[in-house]
């Protein structure tokens, strides 16, 4: 932790720096009055809203509660993002049948979250409006739980507390962790780590496990480095663990331990700091056999740098007590600063932004061996002995870079021994070799690749075939979605297509609380890139929000919902 000599550094910047949080205290009564209208919309659609077969309330409100087809962003807590034949029924076989069942409008354009299905409800965060549960069937609200801030960011794990009480665990990006009751939406705690780091924010998802949750902490800081006269940078990415009764904290972990120190200035009253950033981005991966959770961290901030940055961590459960840490790329410090020339708070020199983005995938192989996996922006994929994070492989794909490699997350097929990489290598930054955007199959034991596809671009101006979004599998497909608004199911032997949808549409949908209309007054939803969390498979369904307006890309706000049509009697 922070030593207080380095508190007290922290709170004379502040003082010094009092424009650069102009923003921030503006940002305040912007969120009341958001939560106003959230309110005010939930009363709305209580009193207005129609109880028909599509769109409005459901009927009955309270969800089904006694079988989740995932316990957080990875699907299971090894983060595999693998659905065996039992959870998901859609096939090969059947993915000819695969058809659009309803479309939710979605409140904003970058929609962050990833959904949970029960055997009757779909929750979801609407980011603008709550956390929503609706109907698997016709899509109607079974209820709406604002939440304080504007963007849900996480995925959401269900959970039973001590007392008996089924909770919903999730994040919202610069307001905390948020528990909810799972039958109507209740508020039950809500906790930010503000006590240990100033200006947290919560892009990774929770982890729970047992009486705890572990939460992965970037900072806020990333995005003000894009002021010229902010005196950059003392935050450090963590890792914190909370009760789940309560929220109370049990333990915080930051990813640098060293305070910072005052480096130099700039305009004269502009000061510098350092060592700072090793944000901690994607959800953590859980060991339970050797009581550890693992997670990636991304570049320093400023210089000098630390051995912690671009990395991979493994944490004792029960203290985050530092097990080991493995440093993939050494001295890389880059600032939102850099994207503009001659910034004065572009490190110098600056790095090339290989973060760990996307959580590491623990899985077995026949042999009974067990691997750590993790992809990193470089386009790096590791395989590590989860003992010591000793390298067991080593696997470069395609060109890396500020927006290439792997972004979001990877999957494993654990019968195949295969690890899927999507590749994003979007035209930007300073990677070197040839791009490969697209999805890789490489062999666990070995890395040696089983298969790639190049996933070309339609072609248009800012388009891109490369893949962003975390991915899921099946036992015979994997399913994605490319920064271009298409949807894939790809052979997970060959590679071949099996079935693609084009989500860059309007489509007409269930809800009717919103005004978005085209010029003859109908309600719709658009489509747009898919990114950040990406497709959920569930029995029969497949689910994915399509929509993400940040880097230039497409934003959209359709959250989709396909089905497997009944088989036709002869």
């Amino acid at each position: 932790l922070y030593s207080s000599a380095a508190s007290d550094v922290y709170k004379r910047q502040i003082m010094n720096q009092r424009s650069a949080w102009t923003m921030m205290v503006v940002s305040k009564p912007l969120r009341t009055v958001r939560l106003t209208r959230l309110w005010s919309l939930a009363v709305c659609l209580g009193i207005f809203g129609s109880f028909t077969t599509h769109g409005g309330l459901c009927e009955t409100t309270e969800p089904g509660l006694k079988d989740f087809y995932s316990s957080g962003w990875g699907i299971d807590s090894a983060n595999r993002r693998y659905q065996g034949h039992k959870r998901t029924s859609v096939s090969a076989e059947n993915i000819d049948r695969l058809e659009l069942k309803w479309v939710y409008q979605l409140a904003e354009k970058t929609p962050r979250s990833y959904p949970l299905v029960s055997e009757d409800t779909i929750f979801f965060g609407d980011s603008g409006r709550g956390l929503v549960a609706l109907d698997r069937d016709t899509g109607c609200t079974r209820w709406m739980s604002p939440v304080e801030g504007v963007e849900i960011s996480t995925a959401i794990s269900p959970t039973r507390m001590p007392d008996g009480r089924d909770v919903l665990i999730f994040g919202v990006r610069q307001n905390g962790i948020f528990a909810v009751d799972a039958r109507d939406g209740t508020h039950i705690w809500r906790y930010s780590f503000t006590e240990d780091h100033p200006i947290p924010m919560y892009s990774g998802s929770p982890l729970v496990d047992g009486d705890s949750v572990f939460v992965p902490i970037s900072s806020v800081e990333m995005g003000l480095t894009i002021l010229p006269w902010y005196g950059c940078c003392t935050t450090s990415g963590a890792m914190g663990a909370l009760d789940l009764s309560t929220g109370a904290k049990k333990w915080y972990t930051p990813t640098i331990s060293d305070p910072p120190k005052k480096t130099g200035r700039h305009w004269l009253f502009v000061e510098h700091y350092g060592p700072s950033g090793a944000p901690v981005w994607g959800a953590p991966t859980l060991d339970a056999k050797r009581g550890l959770v693992f997670f990636g961290t991304g570049q320093n901030y400023s210089h000098p740098t630390s051995a912690t940055s671009d990395a991979i961590f493994a944490v004792d459960t029960s203290d985050g007590n530092v097990r080991w840490v493995m440093q993939a790329t050494a001295n890389d410090a880059y600032s939102m600063g850099c994207g503009i020339p001659g910034h004065p708070l572009c490190p110098d020199p600056v790095g090339p932004d290989h973060d760990f983005g996307a959580p590491p995938i623990l899985s077995t192989l026949r042999d009974g061996r067990e691997l750590l996996f993790a992809g990193q922006k470089s386009g790096d994929v590791h395989a590590l002995d989860p003992d010591k994070g000793e390298h067991v492989w080593r696997k470069r794909i395609g060109r890396g870079g500020l927006l290439g490699g792997v972004h979001f997350g990877m999957a494993v097929h654990p019968e195949l021994e295969l690890v899927f990489v999507p590749i994003s290598d979007r035209e930007t930054g300073t990677g070197e070799g040839q791009a490969a955007p697209g999805l890789h199959a490489l062999e666990m034991a070995s890395g040696e690749t089983r298969w790639s596809r190049i996933i070309k671009s339609r072609g248009c101006m800012g388009c891109s075939g490369g893949i962003s979004s975390g991915i899921v599998a099946s036992r015979d497909l994997v399913f994605f979605g490319d920064l271009d608004g298409r949807l894939w199911a790809l052979d997970v032997s060959t590679g071949e297509t099996r079935w693609q949808h084009d989500s860059w549409q309007q489509y007409d949908v269930v809800n009717r609380d919103r005004a978005q209309k085209d010029d003859e007054g109908r309600i719709y939803a658009e489509g747009g890139a898919f990114d950040a969390h990406g497709p959920m498979l569930a029995d029969d369904l497949l689910i994915v929000a399509s929509g993400y307006g940040n880097f230039g890309q497409r934003g959209g706000n359709a959250l989709l919902v396909f089905q497997i049509k009944p088989e036709a009697l002869p």
